[in-house]
C-alpha cells in the first residue's frame, strides 16, 4: 500500500534538485516532458527511485515472467524492454558484439514515486517508507550537490563502422529490397568509447539542454545507465485507448527562421520520407489490430511535422481500443518491438538487420517507461541516447534511419550523422 503526499513546488529549479537526490539510490527512472504539451501527456516529469521488489532476467519468455510480475505486483512498476526481447517473440537471435552488457529485462516496484504536473508533486511512497517523506521534502528542498569530478582526458568516439563499410552495408539492405525480401528496414551503427568514465548525471543535463526533447530519460540500475533525449513515444496505454506515435522522416534544423521553415516545408512534402513513415503506419495499424476492438484502430495523425532543437521529425499517430480485460502486457508483446526501428515486413527486417548490424542493440530501440496500478502504461523509443556501462567504463550511441527502395547511401550517412550531433557535442566537449 501506498500513502499519497500533495507538495506545491515552491521554487524554480526543484526538478534538478530532486534529480540531484535521487542519485543516491542504486535504481532511478527519471521521465522529463521538457514541457511539451502533446495531447496524450500525462504528467510533467516523473521519478521513481529505490527498488523494494524488481525482475531481471533475459529475453527467455521475458514477456511471460514479465506479465506475472505485473499482475503479481499491482503497483507503479518502472524499467525496459530491451531490443533483444525479440527473440522471446520470434524464432531469432542476438549474436553481435556486446560491449554494454545490459540485462536484457529491468523492471522495478520504487519505494518512492514523485508525479509531477503544473507545480505540483503527487508524492506516493511505500508505507514501509512513508515516515521519511518530511525529512526527504527537506533534503531536496535544501540539495545542493555535490561537486563533479574533473577528468582530464579528451574523450575520442569511435566508429564501429567505416564510412565505406557503412556503404557497403547499405547495398546489400538495398539489393534485399530489389529483391522484394523486404520493403523498409531500420539500419543502425555504433559510436563508442572504452575504457572512459563519464559523471552520467551531468552528461545527462547536458543532453537534455541541447535537446529538450519529450521523452527524455535519466535511467539507472546499479551500474546501467540510460542517459536519454528521445522525441518519441512507441506506446501508451490510457484506459482501454491505445497510443504509437512512430517517427520517420528526418530534416536538419536551421538558425535562419526562413530557411528552418523551408526545410520543415521540404519534409512535409518529401515523397521519400514520407513512404517510409506510411509503410510504418500500416505495420503499426496491423500490429494494434491484434488486441484492439473491431474497428477501432484509427490514424489520428499521418505524417505530421514535429519541430525539436535539433531536427524536424515526421510523426503519425495511431490509435485503437482494447476490452477492459486485455492484459497490458499482452498489448505490448503484439507490438514489440516497434515498427520504426525494426521495418516490414518485421520479422524478415528483424533477420537481416541482425546479418547487417555490427553491434547487439541491447537498450538502444528499446524502450523505457512504466505501469501504472490500473495497468495503464507509457514506453518511450530509446534513441537519440547515450547508454553507459560504469562497472567496465563503455560508453555507447547508436543512431540509423530507415532504407528503402529510394534511399541514397550517402544521404542516409548524412541523416546519421545529424542525428548522432547531440551526443557527439555532449561527450567530446565534457569539461568535469
Amino acid at each position: 500500500m501506498r500513502t499519497q503526499h500533495t507538495y506545491i513546488i515552491q521554487s524554480p529549479d526543484f526538478t534538478t534538485r530532486l534529480l540531484q537526490w535521487s542519485q543516491q539510490f542504486q535504481e532511478v527512472v527519471w521521465l522529463d516532458s521538457n514541457k511539451h504539451s502533446q495531447k496524450y501527456t500525462s504528467y510533467d516529469a516523473v521519478l521513481a527511485v529505490d527498488a523494494f521488489t524488481s525482475i531481471t532476467t533475459d529475453s527467455y519468455q521475458a514477456f511471460d515472467k514479465l506479465h506475472e510480475y505485473q499482475s503479481v505486483t499491482k503497483d507503479w512498476i518502472f524499467g525496459y524492454l530491451s531490443y533483444d526481447l525479440k527473440n522471446d517473440l520470434e524464432d531469432l537471435s542476438s549474436n553481435n558484439f556486446d560491449g554494454l552488457n545490459f540485462p536484457e529485462l529491468f523492471f522495478f516496484q520504487p519505494k518512492k514515486i514523485f508525479l509531477i504536473k503544473e507545480g505540483v508533486v503527487e508524492m506516493h511512497y511505500l508505507n514501509m517508507v512513508d515516515e521519511e517523506f518530511m525529512s526527504d521534502l527537506m533534503e531536496i528542498e535544501q540539495y545542493t550537490g555535490n561537486e563533479s569530478r574533473r577528468i582530464s582526458e579528451k574523450i575520442n568516439i569511435k566508429l564501429r563502422l567505416t564510412k565505406d563499410h557503412y556503404f557497403e552495408k547499405i547495398k546489400r539492405m538495398l539489393a534485399h529490397i530489389h529483391r522484394g525480401d523486404i520493403y523498409e528496414a531500420n539500419f543502425c551503427q555504433e559510436f563508442y568509447t572504452e575504457n572512459t568514465p563519464i559523471d552520467p548525471l551531468e552528461t545527462y543535463q547536458k543532453l537534455n539542454t541541447i535537446s529538450k526533447a519529450p521523452f527524455t530519460t535519466f535511467f539507472k540500475n546499479q551500474h546501467c545507465y540510460a542517459l536519454s533525449a528521445s522525441p518519441e513515444r512507441y506506446l501508451k496505454k490510457d484506459g482501454t485507448a491505445v497510443i504509437s506515435q512512430p517517427i520517420k522522416g528526418t530534416a536538419q534544423r536551421s538558425s535562419d527562421p526562413g530557411v528552418d521553415e523551408q526545410l520543415k516545408e521540404e519534409l512535409k512534402s518529401n515523397l521519400k520520407e514520407r513512404s517510409e513513415n506510411i509503410m510504418i503506419v500500416d505495420l503499426v495499424r496491423n500490429d494494434l489490430s491484434q488486441t484492439a476492438l473491431k474497428g477501432s484502430v484509427k490514424v489520428e495523425e499521418l505524417c505530421e511535422v514535429y519541430s525539436f532543437e535539433q531536427v524536424h521529425q515526421l510523426i503519425s499517430t495511431i490509435t485503437s481500443v482494447v476490452a477492459k480485460e486485455t492484459s497490458p502486457v499482452t498489448i505490448l508483446r503484439t507490438t514489440f518491438p516497434m515498427g520504426s526501428m525494426t521495418g516490414a515486413p518485421k520479422i524478415s527486417a528483424m533477420k537481416i538487420i541482425e546479418d547487417l548490424e555490427e553491434t547487439k542493440r541491447g537498450l538502444y530501440s528499446g524502450a523505457i517507461g512504466y505501469f501504472s496500478p490500473t495497468g495503464d502504461f507509457d514506453f518511450n523509443v530509446v534513441i537519440r541516447s547515450i547508454l553507459y556501462n560504469a562497472k567496465n567504463h563503455y560508453v555507447s550511441y547508436s543512431v540509423g534511419g530507415a532504407i528503402t527502395a529510394k534511399s541514397d547511401p550517402q544521404k542516409e550517412y548524412e541523416e546519421c550523422l545529424i542525428k548522432a550531433k547531440a551526443m557527439k557535442q555532449v561527450l567530446e566537449n565534457q569539461l568535469y
